[in-house]
């Protein structure tokens, strides 16, 4: 479901949001977002920063035991050394 919101354009094309439209998407105030177009739609939204990332909700998945991430590293140097 997506919501509509006006928004208003400066004399010089620059577009304004609202401090709702920049908390509900993630803009901070001094970062950066990319825009892309489809077919004749613009869409802006906030380029992820290396912070952005960790704050993101991890999968909860059980760490690798040694022996386990030990097989796997031997399993893909074999993988690599038959190519």
């Amino acid at each position: 479901m997506s919501e509509k919101m006006e928004l208003r354009v400066g004399k010089k094309g620059e577009i304004y949001t609202t401090h709702e439209v920049r908390e509900k998407v993630g803009i901070m105030p001094g970062g950066k977002v990319l825009a892309s177009i489809r077919g004749h739609e613009l869409v802006v939204q906030p380029k992820l920063t290396a912070l952005s990332l960790l704050e993101k909700p991890r999968i909860n998945v059980e760490p690798l035991r040694l022996e386990e991430l030990s097989k796997l590293r031997k399993e893909l140097a074999e993988r690599l050394e038959a190519r």
